[in-house]
This record gives structure tokens, C-alpha cells and sequence, in this order.
């Protein structure tokens, strides 16, 4: 990758109920903790509202994504989802055009045009899914497949909506098979995508649209296909379902951690800090904040420590002392 800031997506599909969204938001956000690169998650639409609610409680840096969009602002659209309705769930990204849309629901390059002009009309951000069948593959037609499906989609798109617009390559044979394209194959792609990203908007924006490779990225190749010059990240299918792989995937980027995470979704700089302060027993009735004073009236039993946070009571921004009333 280049001074392109990665991206990294977990597209959950039709997976999960509305429990295990839950459970496994909260361990994608404690296993990530706040790193740089940019990472969000595409849960299913009935769980939009779940998943939003707790990245916000945690203070995650996680964007939020749908997995799909109508390009109608409204209307007798039964069964769609406008693009104001998924920004008031507080979505920040949406897929478009995922194999899954073009081959199993069978969406046109028209209708993936429309869609695409939509999202970025709407000050969201498009993550568009480019990619050919394993019979384009074998005759040959990578390349050619891969630019109809972005001059069409991306037509009515101006270089100044670049900044709001990813590229995912997503070999349609590779998703969810186990079959992965080699790096050099992915980088081959990739580079031929740019290109025609370059013809349509100029090199200075196409350099810095970020292109996601997609399709069965594990911990285990990830970091051989993320140091190809032009792969800028993943979206991630069956691996974004445990939040161990996706972290490790995510690391993979090389991008460093801005923050740890602490168990309670809370976080702290991870810069080396001054020793903690010795415990310190308060006298009854009293719990000690770390401060000069302690609050009066507060009985905590003596077999809990007091885990209550202060912000103005260590350089770290968080209370270090672990105190009890006798």
C-alpha cells in the first residue's frame, strides 16, 4: 500500500440474528481496539440500529455500513431502503453492487449507476464491488469485466466525489470458496482498475482511490496481499463473523493502534504512562477518587475495588487508583 490510508470492511450478509450482532459488535470492538486505518462493519439491515448504538456507547472509531441502498428518496418501493432512512441510523458507508446484488438478485450496470450517484449524492460514503465469474476468468475477460462494471457505475460520478468513493476488486470465484487470487494476481487487477480510474478522473484523484481486494482474505494471506502497492485494504466476508480474524486482518495493514482498548469499551493511549500510585485505604464510608479528597457518603464493600473513573486523576486521562473503604 502507498500513503493511501487502508480500509477495511467486514460485510456480515445475511448472518447473525439481532443477540449475536450484539455480541459480536462488542468483541470486534474490544479485539480492534482504535486504530488508525479506516474500518467499518456491514451488518443487516435489521440490525443497523443495534450495532450503531453500541460503536457509540464504546466511543469506537468503527463507520457504521449497509449492505446495499435504494436510489429513490422515496416512494411505493416496497422492500427497499432509502439512503435518508439508513443516514438516520447513523450509517456512514454503503455497498454497492456486491456480487451477491449482481448475480443472485440480479442488478444491472444501470441500476448499480444510479445507486452509486445516490450514495455519494447523499454525502455517503460508496464502496462499489467490481468483479468477474469464474468463466470470465477462464476466457480471459478479468480486465475488460472489470472496466465495464466501473465506467458504467461510475458515469455520472465527478473526480471531486472521489474522496467519498472505494473500489472493491472481488473475484466472484474467490468469495466464500476458500480460493484466493495470489498477490500478484489481486496487484495485476488492481493496477489495471487504476488505470481506468485514471481515465476517467485523473491520476491525482485515481492515486488516491483507495481499492480493496476482497474475496476469502484470512489472517493468514492478508498481510501478503495488503503489501501489494495498490491493494488498500479488504471487505471481508466469513472472517468479519470472528472478531479474532478480523482483527488480525485488520492489523495486517500495518497500521498502528491510536488507542488500546480497555474491557469496559473505554480506552487509553498506549505511550508508556508514570507507575500507578500505591493503593491508598480511605477511611470508612469514604472512597478514594485519586485526588486530594475523597467523596463522602459512598459505602463500597470491601471486596470490590472501586473501578470508578476520573478523568482529571492521572496524566493517562483515567483514575489508576484501586482504593476501599475500611
Amino acid at each position: 500500500m502507498t500513503e493511501r490510508k487502508p480500509f477495511v470492511g467486514g460485510n456480515w450478509k445475511m448472518n447473525t440474528d439481532q443477540a449475536g450482532a450484539a455480541e459480536l459488535t462488542r468483541a470486534v470492538v474490544e479485539a480492534i481496539g482504535d486504530t488508525t486505518c479506516d474500518v467499518a462493519v456491514f451488518p443487516p439491515f435489521p440490525y443497523l440500529l443495534t450495532v450503531g448504538s453500541i460503536l457509540r456507547e464504546r466511543s469506537s472509531t468503527i463507520m457504521l455500513g449497509a449492505q446495499d441502498a435504494y436510489h429513490q428518496a422515496d416512494g411505493a418501493f416496497t422492500g427497499e431502503v432509502s439512503l435518508a432512512m439508513l443516514k438516520d441510523c447513523g450509517v456512514a458507508a454503503v455497498l454497492i453492487g456486491h456480487s451477491a446484488r449482481r448475480h443472485v438478485i440480479g442488478e444491472t450496470d444501470d441500476l448499480l449507476a444510479l445507486k452509486t450517484r445516490a450514495v455519494i449524492d447523499a454525502g455517503l460514503h460508496a464502496v462499489l464491488c467490481v468483479g468477474e465469474t469464474l468463466e470470465q476468468r477462464d476466457a480471459g475477460e478479468t480486465d475488460a469485466v472489470n472496466e465495464r462494471q466501473l465506467r458504467s457505475a461510475l458515469a455520472e460520478v465527478r473526480a471531486e466525489d472521489t474522496e467519498r468513493l472505494t473500489v472493491a476488486y472481488e473475484p466472484v470465484w474467490a468469495i466464500g470458496t476458500g480460493k484466493t487470487a495470489s498477490a500478484a494476481d489481486a496487484q495485476n487487477a488492481h493496477v489495471k482498475a487504476r488505470a481506468v480510474l485514471t481515465d476517467l478522473f485523473g491520476d491525482s484523484a485515481a492515486q488516491a482511490i483507495r481499492i480493496q481486494y476482497g474475496g476469502s482474505v484470512k489472517p493468514g494471506n492478508a498481510g501478503e496481499l495488503f503489501g501489494q502497492p495498490d491493494i488498500d485494504g479488504g471487505l471481508i466476508g466469513g472472517a468479519s463473523l470472528k472478531a479474532g480474524d478480523f482483527a488480525a486482518i485488520v492489523k495486517a495493514t500495518g497500521c498502528p493502534a491510536a488507542r488500546s482498548t480497555l474491557l469496559d469499551g473505554s480506552y487509553r493511549d498506549p505511550t508508556p504512562q508514570p507507575p500507578a500510585p500505591p493503593r491508598v485505604r480511605a477511611r470508612p464510608g469514604f472512597v478514594h477518587t485519586g485526588r486530594s479528597q475523597c467523596l463522602e457518603g459512598i459505602s463500597w464493600p470491601r471486596s470490590r475495588p472501586s473501578l470508578l473513573p476520573s478523568r482529571s486523576a492521572s496524566p493517562t486521562g483515567w483514575c489508576r487508583w484501586r482504593c476501599w473503604a475500611s
